[in-house]
């Protein structure tokens, strides 16, 4: 299929600013920033690149149809017309998911039989009525009567790079990992300190991004199971890294999650991750760099009122010891966020496990 259409990578609401710049900088075409995400312009080729190349996206969809639809029958029609042999495999099971909204077809249901018949008589393809990791999810949405086809091109979400095996306690996505260091203007070429590292996930996207590694080479998607013969996109060699990545935590598992996890990742070489708590921090050798962190908030692990001595010695530790760096922390708890004594700015508020968090910046 030798087309261009728009392509939506989806972001958590927030930080859409910071996906658009990721985007712009790997040059896909006509980017423009979306409630949720990103959109650009692009063919099969494209998908498959921001798939294996954007850290910051959640998913990437491929809306790779749109046409009026004013009632059922014009829908199974038009639907029946689409080129679904040059997308879908008959061997590859479908979900079809469609939304109807402020349209003269109204019946979700009604609307999303239509295409499973389209796609069960034109290509065969399984169509399956419960989600499954096997399927291919196809999504339709008819909104002011334009119904617009998209076929999610990603599969599992795409935090998920296939080397965390090991986690702790609310582990931070390595989407919103990589988005919240771009947010406090990390480049790479940077040390880059975590003090409370937990499975190290901060640490290894700075170290990936430095060494220049694909967030999606060590993993499949799901446009792999679609009808098209994708060229493979060149990786590129990892690049020599002069400065290293540093990570502690007070919990011996953390140590041992993180140090396995970034092994796999292919950067254990270049971090190191060492038992200690947050008072005995000591800072690397080299020019000032980059401390970010995601402390307890107490909304899920650890009692609030105990926080706050964590948070203050954590800025008491920085004041005294890391003059000249820059502070990225990540919390919902304003009130602790204050506790350190620094000059924070917060950022907007990010969905993160079902809180609301901020990034916090300051200069030490």
């Amino acid at each position: 299929m030798d087309q261009t259409f728009e392509i939506f990578a989806s972001a958590p609401p927030g930080l859409e600013p910071f996906l658009l710049a990721e985007v712009q900088e790997a040059g896909f075409g006509t980017p423009a920033q979306v409630p949720g995400g990103v959109t650009f312009q692009g063919g099969w080729a494209e998908v498959a690149r921001a798939n294996r190349e954007l850290r910051g996206a959640g998913r990437v969809l491929a809306r790779f149809a749109a046409f009026r639809v004013m009632h059922l029958a014009q829908l199974d029609k038009r639907a029946r017309k689409l080129d679904w042999a040059a997308l879908l495999r008959p061997d590859v099971p479908v979900r079809v998911e469609v939304t109807c909204r402020n349209s003269k077809i109204y019946h979700d249901r009604a609307a999303r039989q239509r295409v499973e018949t389209a796609i069960a008589e034109t290509v065969g393809a399984p169509v399956l009525k419960e989600a499954s990791d096997e399927a291919l999810k196809i999504m339709v949405r008819i909104e002011d009567d334009l119904a617009v086809f998209s076929v999610d091109t990603s599969g599992d979400p795409l935090h998920r790079r296939g080397y965390k095996q090991q986690v702790g306690k609310a582990p931070m996505r390595e989407t919103l990992a990589s988005m919240f260091l771009r947010a406090c203007g990390y480049d790479g070429t940077e040390t880059v300190v975590d003090p409370m590292c937990g499975s190290g996930t901060f640490l290894i996207e700075a170290a990936e991004i430095a060494a220049g590694l694909a967030p999606g080479r060590a993993r499949g998607f799901a446009f792999d199971k679609l009808a098209l013969d994708l060229p493979s996109t060149a990786l590129g060699e990892r690049r020599d890294v002069a400065h290293r990545f540093y990570g502690s935590d007070r919990d011996d598992g953390a140590i041992r999650s993180s140090t396995a996890n970034a092994e796999r990742a292919g950067v254990g070489d270049l971090c190191s991750f060492t038992r200690a708590a947050v008072s005995d921090l000591m800072r690397p050798e080299g020019p000032p760099g980059l401390v970010i962190v995601n402390p307890p908030y107490g909304a899920r692990i650890g009692n609030r009122k105990l926080l706050f001595a964590l948070y203050g010695s954590l800025g008491a530790v920085l004041k005294d010891r890391f003059g000249g760096w820059r502070l990225g922390m990540v919390t919902s708890d304003g009130g602790l966020a204050k506790a350190t004594g620094l000059a924070l700015t917060a950022g907007p508020p990010v969905s993160f496990g079902g809180l609301q968090v901020k990034l916090y910046q300051a200069r030490i």
